[in-house]
């Protein structure tokens, strides 16, 4: 069959709690979906592991389920694209294809130590956000390579002969489903491991140096959209080209069709991460933004560049309210119970369980609920903890716009959260700006499967994904005070900052 022949392309969503496998038509509808969790290890407090394992076993058993239950031949299937959760860092044996260690999850804040000791070299801190974008931090992978080769018994030993690989989840996923031939990352996951220079496009000796790892663990870096190789994991069907990979938010950037500079983006999962893409030049953020690689359609000379802000806790602050708390039964409930009161009687809730991220990376903030009085109710914990996503969301889009000089005059958004329609009303009201809500949310699966699909030729160019008719739901500014609102925000901010 030739790819005029074929009507799909295949995704694997590798995120944070679950695998999933995606199938996308040519109208970038979503056609069948299949979802595999996995199991979260947490050994000491502020520890956040996977096994790498079974996140491939999970993600396989979704995408043989996902054919099966479709009733899908694979060759309908012209593509293979791969979006995962970024900086999770796992390193292996490249003789037996096994992992060494569990995998170091982004959440996890164990180097945190490491990363203040670096930074305490002020010039080191400046060359590190210099020459990566990236705001030093344990978030990001470098700091967790660097403690396994020292904790795991013969690792930096054989890391230096040449024989462990590191990869984050997509290099671990291509090199598992092409039997270890192929051991590469795209430019959107090598950018976020503060070990790659993003001016120059390539990995960083200096940064090598100063967190003590071997190139000799490194993957090749290659364009997000690229042949990857063939898929030849026994459990699979064989033939299929891997043909698009990105980290989950710059795939969702490019899933929610932020082709231009000025266009922006919020996902909202386990986290919040709002993107906004730039053009062709990196911006040098006054703000404490990641500047990021955007992902790149086939041909794209050059880069293309991002300004990124991410909040720790999005979906865990309403589960926390479920599981925690105990004030709601399912997170579906929040909407109803929120939209019960007018206001919230000035209560605010920071949602610091790990610290605070972008602009503000205080690791050592933790939350608060504030403005507490005798009549305030569950009804009103509930809204200001959802109306805390939109206040975490306002700051950092007056971050972007004072960064790149430019007026935002929509937000996309997406991820299970966006589902809320109360929290998308109250962001657009907060904002001052419309927020545009896809019918189809899987907006990071989306990016994989455009960038898979432009490489193997089942779509066109962007053009032909800027015609594609994905409906869409558009929540308008209402009138609220928006000052006193943010005011109140920022004192409860105050309260929890060191």
């Amino acid at each position: 069959m030739g790819i005029a022949d074929k009507d799909l392309i295949l995704v694997l969503d590798q995120g944070t709690t679950s695998s999933r496998a995606l199938l996308f038509d040519r109208a970038g509808a979503l056609v069948a979906g299949c979802q595999k969790p996995f199991k979260q290890f947490y050994p000491k407090p502020g520890w956040v592991e996977h096994d790498p394992v079974e996140i491939l076993s999970s993600q396989t058993d979704a995408l043989t389920e996902v054919l099966d239950s479709a009733n899908i031949q694979p060759d309908r299937v012209a593509g293979l694209g791969i979006a995962n959760q970024r900086e999770t860092t796992i390193l292996w044996d490249r003789e037996t294809g096994r992992p060494i260690a569990n995998a170091i999850v982004w959440q996890c804040r164990r180097t945190a130590g490491a990363v203040e000791r670096i930074c305490e070299d002020a010039g080191a801190a400046r060359e590190i956000t210099d020459r990566t974008g990236l705001v030093p931090d344990a978030y990001f992978s470098a700091s967790k390579i660097a403690w396994l080769l020292d904790n795991i018994p013969g690792a930096r030993k054989k890391a230096e002969e040449g024989r462990l690989a590191f990869g984050t989840v997509d290099s671990w996923l291509i090199y598992s489903l092409t039997c270890g031939k192929v051991h590469a990352t795209d430019y959107t996951n090598a950018c976020r491991t503060m070990l790659f220079n993003i001016r120059e496009g390539c990995w960083d000796d200096r940064m090598l140096e100063l967190f003590d790892i071997p190139a000799s663990v490194l993957p090749e870096v290659r364009p997000s959209a690229h042949d990857y190789g063939l898929v030849t994991h026994p459990a699979l069907p064989g033939g299929l080209s891997i043909s698009g990979v990105a980290g989950d938010q710059q795939a969702a950037l490019f899933g929610q069709r932020c082709f231009s500079p000025g266009e922006a983006k919020c996902t909202m999962g386990t986290g919040s991460f709002l993107l906004m893409h730039t053009g062709d030049a990196p911006c040098v953020s006054e703000n404490r933004l990641v500047t990021t690689i955007a992902a790149s359609a086939p041909g794209h000379e050059g880069l293309e560049y991002a300004l990124e802000g991410s909040v720790f806790v999005a979906g865990g602050l309403i589960q926390w309210l479920c599981d925690g708390l105990g004030l709601l039964r399912a997170a579906e409930e929040s909407e109803e119970l929120a939209k019960s009161v007018t206001d919230t009687e000035g209560v605010y809730i920071v949602p610091a369980f790990a610290g605070l991220g972008a602009p503000w990376w205080d690791a050592d903030a933790r939350g608060a609920i504030t403005g507490l009085t005798s009549g305030a109710g569950k009804e009103h914990i509930v809204r200001a903890a959802l109306e805390s996503l939109a206040y975490q969301a306002a700051d950092l889009i007056a971050a972007f716009e004072s960064d790149a000089d430019v007026k935002i005059s929509s937000l996309k958004a997406d991820g299970g959260v966006s589902a809320n329609g109360f929290l998308m009303q109250f962001m657009s009201d907060i904002l001052g700006i419309p927020v545009i809500r896809p019918e189809n949310r899987e907006a990071t699966g989306l990016g994989a499967a455009f960038l898979a699909g432009l490489e193997c030729g089942f779509w066109k160019d962007k053009s032909e994904l800027n015609e594609l008719d994905l409906d869409a739901r558009v929540f308008s500014p209402g009138p609220i005070d928006q000052g006193a609102l943010m005011d109140g925000w920022h004192r409860a901010l105050a309260r929890v900052r060191t």
